[in-house]
């Protein structure tokens, strides 16, 4: 099984100037918990804005949504994964690395994103063939 079996592809995007307050608004009505912050040029990397982010960062500091831009709290340069890896390889890169999400670049843009869940869900689907989720 590969990363583009079990991705998701719905991937909202959203510029590095808007503020905290837009882009969880943006989460909520879009029902995602992420949000991949766009490229300002073809030279620039990604960036991703998370729940996380937002709790540990702008609530648990009392810091105004309003007042501060996804630029200041995002996380930037992504780790991308291409479709075509192994699920087996995409958990240990989670394991090494510490993150609970990897977004899926195609070497031109990104397509979809593999969460720790969807990792997850993938496994319980496959639990009756584990070797065609390994492989």
């Amino acid at each position: 099984m590969k990363a583009r079996d079990i991705m998701t592809k719905n991937v909202v995007m959203v510029e590095e100037g808007i503020s905290v307050a837009e882009a969880v608004t943006t989460m909520i009505e879009n029902k995602v918990s992420s949000l991949i912050v766009n490229r300002i040029n073809d030279d620039d990397s990604y960036g991703i804005i998370t729940r996380r982010d937002v709790v540990n960062k702008v609530v648990a500091e009392g810091i105004s949504p309003q007042g501060i831009k996804v630029a200041d709290i995002m996380t930037k340069p992504l780790l991308t994964i291409p479709p075509n890896l192994s699920i087996k390889h995409v958990a240990r890169l989670m394991v090494h690395t510490g993150v609970r999400r990897m977004p899926v670049f195609d070497s031109r843009k990104i397509i979809g994103i593999v969460s720790n869940s969807d990792i997850f869900r993938g496994f319980g689907r496959y639990l009756s063939d584990e070797n065609a989720f390994l492989s």
